[in-house]
């Protein structure tokens, strides 16, 4: 019988190796083949070392904890992250959230949650890849500078890094800069409604994405908040009709 030929190489980092083990063995048949490292260095290494469409990062590690295993991860990829939190923890979540995580899922998770959350996250990845390869565009508005083949953003022709998703934001606001941009239009343009990227994450991402623009969200230079609708990135004149 021939073997089954997986599509995604996932990453698994939690010191529990059963859990580990069951992850694999539940997501194996869905096409997802599942490498574990079971301490942050070890799981480090693998991630520097070799190419993953996505990985499942627990939060509560022995020695290096999950919060500085994504700080690293973010200094040289923008692989997909799923943390695991605690239940109900949602400092953890809005932390990890903040530091680069693509989502999260309590530690208690059912499996079809998983299931559909690693899908997600790994479909808007090959998605955006695709599109870039088709639809190569540079973007210059003001002192930030997009390139979306090769996924680069400057600010003042410094190198911004961002995570896939934040990265797909300042894209889709920088497209529209001077437009409000609502919520649910700002997500079917970073990955569709079917692809299952929640309103309640969205707000602490574009949060995430001000602090490395250097914004002050009182006094936005670069991203609006538009109350009760969305948010707008300001067109150059604006801004400096503004400080006029």
């Amino acid at each position: 019988m021939m073997e089954k030929q997986t599509d995604s190489r996932i990453l698994m980092i939690d010191d529990d190796t059963k859990l580990c083990r069951l992850v694999g063995d539940y997501l194996a048949p869905f096409g997802f083949a599942v490498e574990a490292a079971h301490t942050g260095t070890d799981g480090l290494e693998k991630v520097k070392t070799a190419d993953f469409d996505a990985v499942i990062l627990d939060v509560m590690l022995p020695g290096m904890d999950g919060f500085t295993v994504l700080k690293q991860i973010r200094a040289f990829s923008t692989v997909p992250v799923l943390m695991l939190t605690a239940l109900g923890d949602e400092s953890d979540r809005i932390v990890g959230l903040e530091i680069g995580a693509d989502d999260y899922l309590p530690k208690t998770f059912s499996t079809r949650e998983l299931l559909a959350r690693l899908r997600a996250v790994t479909r808007r990845s090959q998605i955006s890849a695709a599109q870039n390869k088709t639809d190569a565009e540079e973007i210059l508005t003001g002192e930030i500078y997009i390139n979306s083949a090769t996924r680069e953003a400057n600010l003042g022709g410094d190198m911004l890094i961002l995570t896939a998703l934040e990265f797909d934001l300042l894209f889709a606001l920088a497209r529209s800069a001077g437009r409000v941009l609502d919520r649910d239009k700002l997500l079917d343009e970073i990955a569709g409604r079917s692809y299952d990227v929640f309103d309640r994450s969205v707000d602490v991402h574009i949060s995430s994405l001000r602090k490395k623009l250097g914004d002050d969200p009182k006094n936005p230079r670069y991203i609006k908040t538009i109350r009760s609708v969305g948010y707008m990135l300001v067109a150059q004149n604006e801004s400096e009709e503004e400080k006029c």
